[in-house]
């Protein structure tokens, strides 16, 4: 089990972003802190959380560097006093360089916290103008040395490649600076133009030349590429480590395990008894979500339910962006069955094409496969999509 927390503030809404993030001229953090860890503590004390420990805690938003350290202490105190937390938890916050300052360092580490994630997204400014980030590229340099000053050895960045007009020598020039750089983790995002974005509105009524499938899948190569031989690790298709320091938390994600997901907009999912899962979203509008909260509602605004085969569809195209890729004994003892048993036709011409390899105890995608997980997904959530089959009996929360 694990714990999202989203703090759904920020300084300005990047066009690119679809996460739950609202910009306000005052920001509401002590009701904001009241409603947060009310929702935890009901959450905590009812099933399916009731009596759970979770090995990892994450804040993400929005922008959760701009929460008073107070907050993030507050409900790290609550968690732990609710037995919530394992004593080794990796507990990690995203922190944007332009909101970042000593003060906030000293409180996240009194708190707790031991892991930051920093986004920097490019050191390119006339990239970071087209982004609309609140930062450049020295103040970016600035904050990683500032979080290694303030004695955090875990420390992950943020990038994005594949931004209009960048070429391939631009993007690696980037990546090998970085790389350079003293932290752990690397994620490198190819930007996506998510509907219902100003980016989308902005694409749709002129084009931004943003490169073909072929120029991307040059560019993942080549990061790939540049990073192993600069020693990092690829254990996810967008992530690296170094010296073995993968996120716990977003591994979790990709290794299908619950999560408890609290605040404005969060999503939390959880095992059902017939094999499926349960997914819930909460009222995105932070003060709808508030006023939910305070009026001893139940603050979610959406949920669904995925069947056994749906689940074991989705925990296998999660598991195969892994490098390790999938735990067959371990997705057996989950779904009571192997993926070919449930999936046997739809992965037979992956494995013949060689696109994903099987090992005595994995399952994973090879290198070419990787350029193709999109593919895999779309064909495996498909072949779940048929639910006239018996192994799908009606699901209720535990």
């Amino acid at each position: 089990m694990q714990i999202y927390i989203h703090i759904p503030f920020c300084r300005h809404k990047c066009p690119y972003c679809d996460f739950n993030s609202h910009v306000r001229r005052i920001l509401p953090w002590a009701r904001y802190q009241a409603a947060l860890c009310t929702e935890l503590r009901q959450r905590l004390r009812r099933q399916p959380w009731r009596g759970r420990v979770a090995e990892t805690l994450y804040f993400g938003g929005g922008t959760p560097s701009l929460a008073p350290p107070e907050l993030i202490a507050a409900v790290i105190a609550l968690l732990r006093s609710e037995g919530a937390l394992t004593a080794d938890a990796e507990i990690s916050i995203e922190v944007n360089p332009g909101a970042l300052d000593e003060a906030r360092l000293d409180g996240w580490r009194q708190a707790g916290v031991n892991r930051i994630s920093i986004g920097v997204q490019s050191l390119d400014p006339r990239q970071l103008r087209w982004l609309e980030r609140i930062h450049d590229a020295e103040e970016a340099r600035e904050a990683v040395e500032a979080v290694r000053a303030g004695g955090w050895r875990r420390i992950g960045v943020d990038l994005i490649y594949g931004l209009p007009e960048q070429s391939l020598d631009a993007w690696l020039e980037e990546l090998s600076e970085v790389a350079r750089w003293p932290v752990s983790h690397l994620s490198c995002y190819q930007l996506a133009v998510e509907e219902g974005t100003v980016l989308a509105a902005r694409h749709a009524a002129r084009p931004y030349p943003l490169p073909d499938e072929e120029q991307a899948a040059s560019m993942l190569q080549e990061s790939r590429r540049l990073l192993r031989d600069a020693g990092w690790q690829p254990y996810e298709i967008s992530n690296y480590a170094r010296g073995g320091d993968r996120c716990r938390h977003n591994d979790g994600y990709w290794r299908y395990v619950d999560y408890l997901g609290a605040g404005a907009g969060a999503w939390g999912k959880y095992d059902l008894p017939c094999g499926g899962v349960r997914r819930y979203g909460n009222i995105r509008h932070p003060e709808r979500y508030m006023a939910a909260v305070e009026s001893g509602r139940r603050p979610e605004q959406e949920a669904e339910r995925r069947s056994r085969r749906q689940a074991a569809a989705e925990a296998l195209w999660l598991g195969f962006r892994r490098s390790d890729g999938i735990d067959l004994p371990a997705f057996h003892r989950r779904f009571g069955a192997s993926p070919h048993a449930l999936f046997g036709g739809a992965l037979a011409g992956w494995l013949q094409r060689g696109l994903l390899v099987e090992e005595a105890t994995s399952m994973r995608l090879s290198e070419e496969g990787l350029l193709l997980a999109d593919a895999v997904a779309a064909e495996l959530l498909a072949t779940a999509a048929d639910e006239g089959r018996a192994d799908a009996p009606p699901c209720k929360p535990r």
